[in-house]
């Protein structure tokens, strides 16, 4: 052969390797919504960024005889915002997507780039599980991919995309990632399907109602982020990987106001008045930059990313409009591993605190709250990374210590002068404390309401816990988004040496 044969060569294997299991398979995973694989990369991706790596690998085991080049799974890395990626998408048209041996040699390959440079790592995932035809080799690929998800755990991000339905092992290395997102209608996650749980448990149920968006964003906890299209779910992709460490990305503008007058009334005086957390975050941050995380999820807790000062942080805030922003086992987690992410990735945190407790009851007791809420407790004491804490309004009991608190290793820790820092609520101070007295008087419900006033006055205002030197400083609203950009401006290059060992054993 010449070379204009060889160029001709190369090109039809490189163009039947695009075709993936053929155009008819294609247009229909455009009837049902959904993008093919190449066209996923293109929309996630920079503009002609996307390198791909191993076209023409092929599997050892051809099923039915038919061998397809790229073995069901595009691979490679490109840039977003100018900043390097490594990725895989799932191929549908071939074998749904299935993983057998050559394709999970394809995804640990990439795996193995991402860590050596450092990059993000992100899979879009549309898989049936395990490609039954391979037997064995199949799950053998899976654990070396659950392998090297664990190892590069804290090393690098991992991000998962579930755009179409997922099922068994093609879950659990979404799972095992940091944040995962999910395509409403057409995303499902499950590790046995509808016709299989009918089957074994005579249980009815259609695959959207078992493991769609909905159900792993709101109720299970599995996914973090979902979206109406594929485009939009792409899209917050790329957005939440801008407030990563050592991105390219160029700052967001400079924001020359410090104070915002707004804050002296988002917050009622009342401290058993709802209002929404979300309010006081974005007036603490830089205009347009709170991207919340799970926010269907433990709704009682809000986490997510923002920018204070141009600089990116983690943000973890009790939401008084659920539950009175007490802490639950699902808050428990939602934070922990939200701060767990944040210290790996040297991403600073702020708390910000209005939290009266954990929530009582026989289901929270019996469901673990002790152990849920201790992985709270650990999570902040074992991070390093710069923390800040401003108390908006309560602070109570263990919530008050588990929140952050300079006991367990705030840097700073700033108050509102309307700050309630105690044991418990005054009311209920009052009412255990002066039992007697209250009930002996001529007019119980007014002694029980100045006995709360004393109280609250002498043993629950903020400038006790400064006396002690548990809160830093007393701040005014109005001063709070110009003294957090200070604190963590100052905390910069904070070190902070700890007990050598292996690891810890956060209670799971």
């Amino acid at each position: 052969m010449d070379m204009n044969e060889h160029i001709n060569d190369l090109h039809k294997r490189r163009l039947l390797a695009a075709e993936g299991g053929g155009m008819e398979k294609q247009n229909q995973q455009r009837k049902k919504g959904k993008l093919t694989a190449r066209e996923r990369i293109s929309c996630l991706l920079d503009k002609d960024s996307f390198i791909e790596l191993n076209p023409f690998m092929e599997s050892r085991y051809p099923a039915h005889k038919r061998v397809f080049p790229g073995d069901g799974v595009v691979t490679g890395y490109g840039t977003i915002e100018g900043r390097p990626v490594y990725l895989f998408a799932h191929d549908f048209t071939v074998f749904g997507g299935a993983l057998g041996e050559t394709h999970a040699k394809k995804i640990t390959a990439v795996m193995d780039l991402a860590a050596k440079n450092k990059a993000p790592f992100i899979g879009l995932n549309d898989s049936g599980g395990a490609r039954i035809q391979e037997g064995v080799v199949s799950l053998d690929g899976y654990g070396h991919i659950f392998y090297r998800n664990v190892l590069y755990s804290g090393v690098i991000p991992q991000i998962s995309v579930i755009l179409g339905p997922c099922a068994g092992g093609a879950v659990y290395s979404p799972a095992l990632t940091d944040f995962v997102f999910m395509a409403e209608n057409t995303g499902q996650m499950f590790i046995t399907g509808p016709k299989v749980i009918e089957k074994v448990t005579g249980e009815h149920i259609d695959a959207e109602s078992l493991g769609g968006a909905g159900i792993h964003n709101a109720v299970s906890g599995n996914a973090h982020f979902s979206g109406k299209t594929e485009e939009e779910v792409l899209a917050e992709v790329r957005k939440l990987l801008s407030y990563f460490p050592h991105s390219r990305q160029s700052s967001p503008p400079a924001q020359k106001e410090t104070a915002r007058p707004l804050l002296n009334k988002l917050v009622p005086a009342d401290s058993s008045k709802p209002y929404d957390i979300r309010h006081v975050i974005e007036e603490l941050a830089d205009r347009n930059t709170f991207f919340e995380v799970q926010p269907y999820f433990a709704k009682n807790i809000v986490i997510g990313f923002a920018r204070l000062g141009q600089k990116a942080i983690g943000i973890v805030a009790s939401q008084p409009k659920h539950l009175a922003g007490s802490l639950t086992i699902d808050a428990a987690d939602k934070a922990s591993r939200f701060i767990r992410f944040c210290d790996a990735f040297h991403i600073p945190l702020l708390t910000v605190e209005d939290v009266p407790g954990f929530l009582p009851g026989i289901q929270q007791e019996h469901g673990g709250i002790i152990r849920h809420g201790a992985k709270l407790l650990f999570a902040y004491a074992e991070a390093t990374v710069p923390k800040v804490t401003l108390i908006v309004r309560k602070a109570y009991g263990g919530a008050y210590v588990a929140m952050n608190s300079k006991a367990i290793g705030a840097d700073l820790v700033f108050a509102w002068p309307s700050a309630e820092i105690a044991v418990m609520g005054s009311e209920g101070a009052a009412s255990i404390l002066y039992e007697k007295e209250i009930k002996a008087s001529a007019d119980p419900e007014k002694a029980k309401r100045k006995k709360t006033a004393e109280y609250k006055k002498q043993n629950a205002g903020p400038y006790k816990a400064a006396a002690y030197g548990m809160v830093d400083d007393i701040i005014l609203p109005e001063e709070s988004r110009k003294r957090l950009i200070q604190a963590f401006d100052m905390l910069t290059h904070k070190t902070e040496e700890r007990p050598k060992k292996k690891h810890g054993n956060i209670p799971l």
